[in-house]
């Protein structure tokens, strides 16, 4: 099939669409994460880091850094005829974060994306999901010139519950990154499983 029409003599297909935030600090790899799984080619609002921008743009342990996300990164995976994924690239800044709001509106589940060399960096987003009971993973990306820590060491460090899912990933992977997604997709329909549970009892 190919997106929006269905083969010849079927009935169009009317897909059900799921929603993803990818969250996360300054340079951890939202947009790489998003670009190398989407089938279509990813929307980006990408600026140029500016002088002006140097003071509240900590680049520390990210030099090569020479662009940042000013609104969101938007990606499309079709996973099956009627079941399409959409991925939203959160901004990292703290001077952009009112857009988180907007974003979430209607999530099935998100990624936090982490950099055990800057892990307190990815602290805002596991609190703002845990505030809005918005299900999320944290997909720690493994850079090359990164220390590997086993995923319990990292929920340690992050004070995670136990129920939350630590993933190691490589952001510009599509393999990787399709494991991550599966990852949220199943974490959040657990969530929504068990409070139908506490609702019922």
């Amino acid at each position: 099939m190919i997106f929006g029409r269905s083969e010849r003599g079927k009935p169009p297909v009317e897909p059900v669409t799921l929603k993803i935030l990818v969250a996360g600090g300054f340079g951890v790899g939202k947009t790489t994460l998003v670009g190398a799984v989407s089938e279509i080619r990813p929307l980006r609002t990408e600026e140029v880091l500016t002088e002006a921008g140097r003071p509240v743009d900590d680049t520390n342990g990210v030099e090569g850094k020479h662009t940042t996300t000013v609104a969101m990164d938007f990606g499309r995976i079709t996973l099956r005829e009627d079941l399409v994924l959409y991925l939203f690239g959160t901004p990292g800044q703290e001077r952009f974060w009112f857009m988180w709001d907007e974003l979430s509106e209607g999530a099935l589940g998100a990624v936090v994306l982490a950099d055990t060399r800057r892990l307190e960096d990815c602290f805002a987003a596991v609190d703002y999901f845990e505030r809005r009971s918005i299900p999320f993973l944290v997909g720690v990306n493994c850079f090359e010139d990164a220390d590997r820590y086993p995923a319990e060491e990292v929920r340690k460090a992050l004070d995670l519950d136990p129920d939350v899912p630590v993933l190691l990933c490589d952001a510009r992977d599509r393999e990787s990154v399709k494991q991550v997604l599966i990852g949220v997709v199943q974490h959040a329909m657990a969530y929504a499983a068990g409070r139908r549970r506490t609702v019922t009892t």
